[in-house]
């Protein structure tokens, strides 16, 4: 069981190969952690302060396929007296902690201090892995239910939205001349397969310069160099969170081949998935007109 506090671990763990390792798990038994159902147990949040997770930890979290996407800190749980059950392992959040350092300068009276952010993380459980805990802490399961109505609110409310075009059998982002297209969407074998495609897109297109100016969008010309497969990691992560957001799914293909090009990945660049499910969040909370602040991202543990 895994008991230790933040401090004890994060000094001899790097957290970005922590995290790493985890998603590589997943796509070694076959499983897309950022194509899995989401809506499923609600977004996850903690019990106690009721704030949703972001970002990588939205993703971790939830490709856990609990029934009930409630999570509780070790220190929280034994607050209430409750406790996590023999055997358990909880699951990795992560957070920026910044520090003030000291820099060398011989010509200052006095040393200057300058803002250090390092990544840290600490240890959550789901509800399902705990006992003991009170009656009425747990609210009663309630199933997300999305409706294409939900989709086409994201895509109406979307602001600084690029021109939406059906022009040609196939979905893409035109970065230079700022349009997306789809194919028709009596082409999809279901609705929520199109708003799934269009969120994709929908994606891509806040990195134009006029909006979040990312620079991988702008220099992903050609297929598969780094910039193009970092984009596309964006893009695919980002259209999940607004899936989970409408609370919708669509079936993925995911072939031996597409998850062998990721691992090959993520094993090169330990930061590729952080990076990614970062600007993913960033992206969506353009498009959902969320002006966020200091999320659990930036937060020690409660």
């Amino acid at each position: 069981m895994e008991t230790q506090t933040p401090s004890q671990k994060n000094t001899r763990i790097d957290v970005y190969a922590l995290i790493t390792e985890r998603i590589i798990e997943q796509l070694e038994k076959g499983a897309v952690p950022w194509r899995r159902p989401w809506s499923d147990g609600g977004l996850p949040r903690n019990l106690f302060s009721k704030k949703y997770y972001r970002g990588i930890n939205l993703m971790l979290l939830s490709s856990l396929g609990y029934e009930q996407n409630l999570f509780i800190t070790f220190k929280q749980l034994k607050e209430i007296g409750g406790k996590v059950k023999q055997g358990e392992k909880g699951c990795p959040v992560v957070y920026w902690n910044v520090k003030d350092k000291a820099e060398e300068d011989e010509t200052a009276t006095e040393p200057k201090q300058k803002k250090v952010s390092i990544l840290r993380y600490y240890t959550v459980f789901n509800v399902s892995q705990c006992e003991n805990i009170p009656e009425g802490y747990i609210p009663a399961i309630t199933k997300v239910i999305g409706s294409i109505q939900s989709c086409e609110d994201i895509v109406a409310h979307m602001p600084q939205r690029p021109d939406i075009r059906h022009k040609e059998q196939k979905a893409y982002y035109n970065p230079l001349l700022n349009f997306i297209n789809m194919p028709k969407k009596n082409s999809f074998g279901t609705a929520e397969g199109y708003y799934c495609t269009l969120f994709h897109e929908m994606i891509h297109s806040t990195g134009h310069r006029s909006r979040l100016n990312r620079r991988d969008l702008i220099e992903m010309a050609e297929f598969g160099s780094e910039p193009y497969s970092h984009e596309e990691l964006v893009a695919e992560i980002g259209a999940c969170y607004l899936q989970s957001h409408a609370g919708v799914t669509s079936e993925f293909e995911q072939s031996t081949g597409y998850i062998a090009g990721w691992l090959a990945k993520l094993r090169n660049d330990k930061r590729f998935i952080y990076t990614a499910a970062t600007q993913a969040q960033a992206a969506t909370d353009f498009i959902l007109n969320v002006k966020q602040g200091a999320d659990e991202s930036e937060q020690t543990e409660e």
